[in-house]
């Protein structure tokens, strides 16, 4: 069981780390995307939020600090749904459709990565398979 633990780490972190690095390297065209959705602030939130899923994930797949890193995460995802998949504002059947599957899907990541947060953060799960440090940041 802890070969899955470690491999079900490493792929739910590196979803993010992958996420992080895209929000850098594709910058100009997500803060164009940022301020289509009207979001304030629109680059320092694309950065903000690439860094929060690059340090979020690194954390958690390295097992330093996961439950730090699942709150980043967590918290991310969560307000991605709200601001930029806002389904229930579109009138096209087809973007509607989309902009559901992705509100979904970010809720479902965020739902996970609070699962995570508090089974780490309460001690429930203290140890993740092979790491790297201390798993938990807020249960010292």
């Amino acid at each position: 069981m802890d070969a899955l633990l470690i491999v079900g780490r490493i792929l739910f972190g590196a979803l993010f780390v992958m996420s992080g690095i895209a929000h850098f390297a594709k910058l100009e065209m997500m803060t164009g995307y940022a301020k289509y959705k009207k979001l304030p602030a629109a680059k320092l939130g694309v950065i903000l939020s690439g860094l929060f899923f690059l340090l979020g994930g690194i954390y958690i797949v390295i097992g330093l600090w996961v439950d730090l890193g699942a709150l980043l995460i967590a918290v991310t995802v969560i307000l991605a749904a709200l601001i930029f998949h806002n389904f229930w504002k579109e009138t096209d059947a087809n973007t509607k459709q989309t902009e559901q599957m992705a509100f979904n899907k970010d809720l479902a990541l965020g739902g996970a990565a609070l699962i995570l947060f508090v089974l780490v953060a309460t001690g429930h799960v203290t140890d993740f398979g092979a790491h790297v440090g201390t798993l938990s940041f807020f249960n010292k």
